[in-house]
């Protein structure tokens, strides 16, 4: 007796729709993750930058839009930016939160902390 393997037609178009459907939430929200990361690499770049730790905030916000105009973020200006004093040196944070719509009406929405913490 010869036993047939392999997958059903069935089984391959259910395992397509899940995959398919996969990847476009992750088209969807990635954009978002991304901005996020560089977001989180500019606060880091510039509170380890010595001519910014006595910078006034007219000084600050001109190198943060200088650096949120080359890498296109668009999610925050430098008026969400929170600047404190740690120690010798500076921490950025901010808050912010992306809606993403899906299909229909449905819509992700994620929330943002961005640090410059390590």
């Amino acid at each position: 007796m010869n036993s047939q393997r392999g997958i059903t037609i069935t089984g391959f178009l259910v395992f397509a729709v899940l995959l398919i459907s996969a990847l476009l939430l992750g088209f969807k929200i990635g954009p978002a993750y991304m901005e996020y990361s560089t977001i989180q690499k500019i606060f880091r770049a510039m509170a380890n930058e010595p001519s910014l730790k006595n910078a006034t905030r007219g000084e600050f916000n001109s190198a943060f839009n200088a650096r949120a105009g080359v890498d296109n973020i668009k999610a925050i200006t430098y008026d969400d930016v929170q600047i404190e004093k740690d120690g010798d040196g500076i921490l950025l944070s901010a808050e912010y939160s992306v809606r993403v719509p899906l299909f229909g009406n449905l819509s992700a929405l994620m929330e943002f902390r961005p640090t410059s913490k390590p």
